[in-house]
């Protein structure tokens, strides 16, 4: 056996003499004395070794098999899975005016009418009871070279055999804006689960403005558990980022719902940070724990750099947005957060295999017309559509380059298994294309380390 290429050794600070291994294929970590490096290197381990070391994913048989293994990784990730996931948009209006806003000029009054959420339903159901050819075939077929050539779901879903779990997330716009909608939607799939023996769970991801007391009682009865929440730090930093469309703040409004919400639904609270602002987020954080919203009380608590739209769709006096995760100032702002999320005892973020929502089959966006996409940021873009309610998914294999990562600069990369080539709607937006990878190696090299350093410290993940 032989060390794995997706390995990462760090000195450990614990004590002089060992070393700290970290998998970035399995996310495992392990202390070893440093000379038992050179055992592995002279292949003198004792069998306990080598197994622990192998079940870690820091051995390998060999360096071919590895290689075969990581090109196979979708593959065997997408034919294991057994969850549904669907992101449902119900419209794209909104009782906020956030300048960053990456729907920008492509919100309005547009709403899900209710044919579309039948069909929706209708969809779901479809794709579990009557499971259909997968519509992207593993890249070993390379007699397949037109993309038109790969087998049609019939109009009715997607692989579908084996699923135990539906998800579906209510989005928009503002999604509760559709209220009423929401909650046929999410009780006919909840009746349908329960018919199947299938687990539903059902999610929003909303700005909270309308989570009231009564919208939370009914929201529960129909199986939503869990909400998504943005506060753009402070009180004085969220109402310039997030105001309503009066131009009146909305930070209390939102404390005063999440406070009533909070022991109904799980919290998962997040927010948008720019390279001015993201000092003031530790202020946030002890303003909820005052106000009672607690570690035990939030589900999950992370922060993300506000991202630059094109020109034309967000706000023209907006730019502090950032057009990759290798910018420096996000390396600190990013860690600086994580610590402080940490060290308070909120749970955040662990550092696993990063997986892109388009390379997962079983895993759609809806729109509120019923168009089908694969990445909330490329709703809208025809030439990105992946297919219809009415016709099924289409093979979106060329047009979303899912395969840009399988080149040997990526294959050789310790990095790979947490990046799979990057953000493709990054790359779109700085680009003009997603030819090619977002490589995150600076990233990476100026950030992992410290990361894996936290996870140890605050025992994330044990």
């Amino acid at each position: 056996m032989i060390l794995s290429k997706y390995c990462k050794i760090y000195p450990d600070t614990a004590g002089p003499g060992s070393v700290v291994l970290f998998s970035t294929k399995k996310a495992s970590k392990i202390a070893i004395p440093e000379s038992m490096l050179e055992d592995i290197r002279e292949k003198i381990l004792s069998e306990d070794e080598r197994e622990t070391l192998f079940e870690l994913g820091f051995l390998v048989n060999s360096a071919d098999e590895e290689k075969k293994e990581i090109l196979g990784f979708m593959d065997e990730l997408n034919a294991s899975d057994k969850v549904f996931a669907a992101q449902l948009v119900m419209n794209l209006d909104c009782n906020l005016a956030c300048g960053y806003c990456f729907e920008g000029s492509r919100k309005g009054k547009f709403y899900m009418a209710r044919e579309t959420a039948d069909k929706f339903v209708e969809f779901v159901k479809n794709a579990i009871v009557h499971p259909h050819p997968d519509p992207l075939p593993s890249r070993e077929r390379e007699d397949i070279k037109d993309p038109q050539s790969y087998p049609s779901t019939g109009g009715r879903g997607l692989r579908g055999g084996g699923i135990e779990e539906i998800r579906v997330s209510f989005y928009g716009g503002e999604p509760l804006l559709s209220m009423d909608l929401i909650l046929f939607v999410s009780n006919a799939i909840k009746s349908f689960a329960f018919e199947k023996g299938i687990k539903y769970t059902g999610r929003l991801v909303t700005n909270a403005t309308l989570l009231t007391p009564q919208s939370v009682a009914k929201l529960r009865h129909a199986g939503i558990k869990a909400a998504s929440i943005t506060l753009d730090g402070p009180e004085s930093v969220h109402d310039v980022s997030r105001p309503f469309r009066g131009g009146t703040g909305s930070f209390r409004t939102i404390m005063k719902n999440l406070k009533e919400a909070g022991d109904i639904l799980d919290l998962e609270l997040g927010g948008n940070f720019t390279k001015r602002n993201y000092h003031r987020f530790p202020e946030l954080l002890d303003y909820l724990i005052a106000e009672g919203l607690t570690p035990e009380k939030v589900f999950s608590m992370q922060f993300y750099p506000v991202i630059q739209e094109a020109e034309g769709i967000v706000n023209h006096d907006f730019g502090d947005g950032c057009s990759s995760v290798n910018e420096p100032w996000i390396f600190e702002a990013e860690l600086f957060l994580r610590e402080e999320i940490m060290k308070r005892g909120y749970r955040t973020s662990r550092i696993i295999p990063s997986i892109c929502f388009i390379e997962l089959r079983n895993k759609i966006i809806v729109n509120y017309d019923g168009a089908m996409y694969k990445c909330s940021g490329l709703i809208g873009r025809k030439e990105f559509c992946a297919g219809d309610l009415q016709s099924g998914i289409k093979d979106y294999r060329l047009s979303h380059k899912l395969d840009n990562w399988k080149n040997e600069e990526c294959l050789d990369c310790a990095y790979l298994p947490l990046c799979f080539g990057g953000c493709k709607y990054m790359k779109l937006l700085r680009d003009g294309n997603m030819n090619g990878v977002d490589c995150k190696k600076p990233y990476l090299d100026a950030t992992l380390e410290a990361a894996v350093r936290q996870d140890i410290r605050y025992k994330a993940g044990t």
